[in-house]
């Protein structure tokens, strides 16, 4: 399930398994999911670090119900693995500007270009 897209559902048929009940005993214990250093806040921000380059790009996107959040991207990685830097809750100049002052100053620094779109009223 790790290497390939593929449903935990979709198992059920060829390991004669309950696909919803695998599903949930993944998320809740094969995946480490509860440990990931990461959970305490992952429901209102996540920077990646590793992700940052001379450029970065700023938006905003729905994910659902009205849900809005605001992306920080690596334009050099061309939307694929190594893309996303930074996804805060909401759009709130100050929600987003607090996110991104826990990436440390010497990495900010070595932004040079950041072409910044913003939402339009």
């Amino acid at each position: 399930m790790e290497t390939r897209p593929t449903t935990s559902r979709s198992l059920d048929t060829y390991y004669h398994i309950d696909g919803s009940t695998f599903e949930k005993r993944y998320k809740e214990v094969l995946s480490g999911y509860r440990l990931w250093s990461e959970l305490s806040h992952a429901d209102e921000w996540l920077v990646f670090l590793k992700n940052i380059g001379k450029r970065l790009c700023i938006d905003e996107t729905a994910i659902s119900d009205g849900e809005l959040y605001t992306i920080v991207s690596n334009p050099e990685a061309h939307g694929g693995k190594g893309s996303l830097v930074a996804l805060v809750k909401g759009v709130k100049a100050q929600d987003v500007i607090d996110t991104l002052k826990l990436i440390p100053e010497n990495l900010r620094s070595m932004v040079k270009e950041a072409p910044w779109t913003f939402p339009i009223a």
